[in-house]
């Protein structure tokens, strides 16, 4: 029997069509839950909780700062000035991603804001504001930060460089030094 649409074989082929395209979706979906937990994990000092969204070889190089694996990056949280951050008002706000899916890896590009308060005005300023690159790797446990680089958008070169590589897929493997605090 021939394949018509709308017969046994199109609605076979549309049927997986969709189910790919849910799937996707799915994906998707669970990678922008993944990068939107960050902000709200590390502005309640969940260190455990923030560094749970990378691998265990994770790494999170930050311009101001490296960390590899998943202690470090409980550290940076931990830390004194992160804490000092925190407990003075701030904010950690990832702007819209754009995620690139390749099987089992993807990559997100969105620029951050932190934002500090400022008792005197009674509000808030943005302190910081990044370019962001994070590459992602999907685990036993669902969707995980594998590499995530940020660059300050001051002008410099690697901030427009980290944006431009905005359809490039996720480098395998990534070497960054550790740090156990937060020069923030």
């Amino acid at each position: 029997m021939s394949a018509k649409r709308g017969g046994p074989a199109g609605l076979e082929e549309r049927v997986r069509a969709l189910e790919a395209e849910v799937a996707l979706l799915a994906d998707k979906l669970e990678i922008y839950q993944l990068v939107s937990a960050y902000g709200p994990s590390v502005d309640a000092g969940l260190a455990r909780q923030a560094a749970e969204l990378w691998t265990e070889d994770g790494v999170y190089d930050a311009q101001v700062g490296a960390w590899s694996g998943r202690e470090a990056i409980a550290g940076m949280v931990e830390g004194p000035v992160h804490q000092a951050l925190i407990h003075a008002g701030c904010a950690h706000v990832i702007g819209m991603r754009h995620i690139r899916l390749d099987g089992d890896t993807a990559v997100v590009t969105c620029y951050a804001r932190l934002y500090r308060r400022d008792p005197a005005a009674d509000g808030f300023f943005v302190w910081r504001l990044t370019a962001n690159r994070w590459e992602l790797s999907r685990t036993a446990e669902g969707w995980r930060v594998k590499h995530r680089v940020n660059r300050q958008l001051d002008g410099g070169q690697e901030a427009r460089d980290l944006l431009a590589r905005l359809e490039e897929p996720a480098q395998r493997e990534s070497a960054t030094p550790s740090r156990s605090t937060s020069p923030k």
